[in-house]
Order: C-alpha cells, then structure tokens, then sequence
C-alpha cells in the first residue's frame, strides 16, 4: 500500500527555514496507531493527516509521540498542498479539527490561519520551571502553555533550557517572549515531554502571543518572528476570539510512504 507523503517547510519563503513538516493526505482514516506509527518514522514535530469530510477535509497532526490538539505549521503545509497541488483554483479551504473549524485563506503570497485565541492569564509556575529555563523571566503567564515573559530579544535567543527538567513541568509546553529588536516580538518554544525538545516555528503559540502582545503593545496587527535555529516569520491579526496568523511555504519533498498488506 502506497500513502503519498509531503514535506513543507512552512512559515518561510526559502528552503532550509521555517518549521518542516509531515503531509499525508488520505482518502480514508489508518488505524490511529498506524498514524502514530508515520509520525515516529518521520521524526519531525508533527505529521499532518487529513481526509475528504462534508465539502472539506478532517484534519489531524501527530507529533513523534501524541495527537495533539493544535498545530499551526502543519496546517499551513496542510492548506499549501491543497492550495496549490489538489486544489489549486480555490481560494480556500476549511478543516475540521480537535480545536473546532479552521479555515486558510489566500492572501497574496501568503496563507492566512484563521484560528482560536488562547489569552493567557496570570498563574503560580511549576517549582521547576524556572530552573529549567536557567535565567527568570519577569513574569509568568499560563494557557494551555506556560509563558514566560522576557525584556529583550537577546535574553530570549540566549536561552539554553535544561530540558529533561523543562519535562517535569505541567503544562503542555513552554513559550518564551520578548519584544523584538525589528519586529513587535520574537518567541521559541519547547515541548520536550511531548517529542519537540524545540519547535521551530510555532503557529499554535500564537494563540497565545497575540492577544498578550496586541494588548501589552495597544495594537491589532504584528508581525512576530520565532528566533530557533532555522526561524520563522509570522503575520499576526487579533480579532477578539479568534486570531489571524499568516505565513509562506515552501514544498520541500514528495514521495510514498510504502505500508504492508
């Protein structure tokens, strides 16, 4: 059985950037743990599967290890490959998820998200957490994910958390900020107990980040960078609710996943 794979580099206009990631579409669902088992394989921070639903498409990502709830990049390399390989005169396309409806749209040479916002609020951190950080943040906010609030870019990219520590925390995952040296703020972003010691470019994050931002800087619109190794550039809309994150891709490999029987 042969399964048509992808990988994009989503939220970058050049190769070698950006946040890779997995897309297989389907026509029907594999057993959960055969997707679980695709994700291992292809050992990047998600995998993205989805299959024809009701005019659209269901859509799932798959980190190494867990189903996750949420994941920005691996939509956007979802939409990208609909967008401009199975569908390329559509101007949109609508997935249905474990986090609601989410819709892409065409924007230019971007691809603009349509996805929940995630405000963070002020909470007591996990004993370890900033230990595991190495350096204290000027405050702490919880989501779905600690956020860990910095005064400058350069603290942020200097970061070299402990992460079998940063493991033992109870959240999802951590985000790191800043207000950015040319952009209105920069973040990183680690998930160690769930496969992803340090994700690339990280959409789901800014759930979180933009309406924290929007509202600590008095603004609507930003543009944010994440500052990992390869890097990422975000267009970011707060819209109440909901927030807009647009970004590029670039197509990076096809090929088959071959599976037995």
């Amino acid at each position: 059985m042969k399964l048509p794979v992808y990988q994009i580099d989503a939220f970058t206009s050049r190769l070698f950037a950006g946040n890779p990631a997995a897309v297989c579409p389907l026509e029907e669902w594999l057993p959960d743990e055969t997707l679980q088992a695709i994700a291992a394989e292809n050992n990047l921070s998600e995998t993205a599967f989805f299959a024809p639903e009701n005019g659209g498409y269901r859509l799932r990502w798959f980190t190494p290890s867990v189903e996750v709830d949420l994941c920005g990049h691996a939509t956007l390399a979802s939409a990208f490959l609909i967008l401009n390989r199975l569908s390329p005169g559509a101007a949109r396309v609508d997935f249905q998820t474990r986090s609601g409806p989410l819709s892409v749209e065409r924007d230019g040479e971007r691809l603009r998200m349509d996805f929940p916002s995630r405000r963070p609020e002020r909470c007591e951190p996990h004993p370890f957490l900033i230990q595991a950080l190495g350096r204290a943040p000027r405050e702490v906010l919880c989501s779905r994910d600690y956020l860990a609030v910095y005064a400058s870019e350069a603290e942020v990219e200097s970061l070299r958390p402990d992460m079998d520590m940063l493991q033992r925390v109870d959240r999802f995952a951590v985000i790191v900020t800043a207000p950015g040296d040319e952009d209105d703020f920069v973040s990183r972003f680690f998930a160690p107990s769930k496969g992803v010691p340090e994700d690339p470019v990280t959409g789901s994050a800014h759930s979180t980040l933009i309406p924290f931002w929007a509202q600590r800087l008095g603004k609507k619109t930003l543009k944010a960078r994440q500052i990992s190794r390869r890097g990422g550039e975000l267009w970011c809309e707060d819209r109440g609710d909901r927030v807009s994150i647009g970004g590029q891709a670039v197509l990076f490999m096809e090929g088959s996943i071959l599976l037995p029987g």
